[in-house]
């Protein structure tokens, strides 16, 4: 999974209820690099004023409760997929894992999932 589903579910975002039943007894992992960029989101959502303080520390609160298991990913594969497909890093890595892990894609982000399709990874739909 990726760090737009677990934003969403932390954030309350409307599609809250609807990924916590998709995900309920699923085995969840990530790349370690996801637990950075739910820090870096929350961060740029305090910067612009659309969460407190507050509500960021309540939000990684209940991260925390989330199963997922973090995995170290190759780094230079990662890069050969973020320069092949155009992208960043962080999403190179989601894919990296998926492929390494033989696993699905969960994600939210069209662009991520699309690159992950022609990659030959299976995508949840959400």
């Amino acid at each position: 999974m990726d760090a737009s589903i677990i934003i969403a579910v932390i954030a309350n975002e409307p599609e809250k209820q609807r990924l916590v039943h998709m995900t309920k007894g699923a085995e969840l992992i990530a790349p370690a690099s996801v637990h950075w960029e739910i820090g870096n989101a929350f961060s740029a959502m305090m910067k612009r004023g659309r969460v407190t303080i507050e509500q960021t520390l309540e939000a990684i609160e209940n991260y925390h409760q989330i199963p997922i298991r973090y995995l170290d990913i190759d780094l230079g594969e990662s890069l050969v997929i973020a320069k092949e497909y155009g992208m960043y890093a962080y999403d190179a890595y989601i894919l990296r894992c998926a492929l390494k892990y033989q696993s699905a894609l969960f994600t939210l982000d069209r662009r991520l999932a699309e690159a992950a399709l022609e990659m030959n990874i299976d995508v949840v739909e959400v």
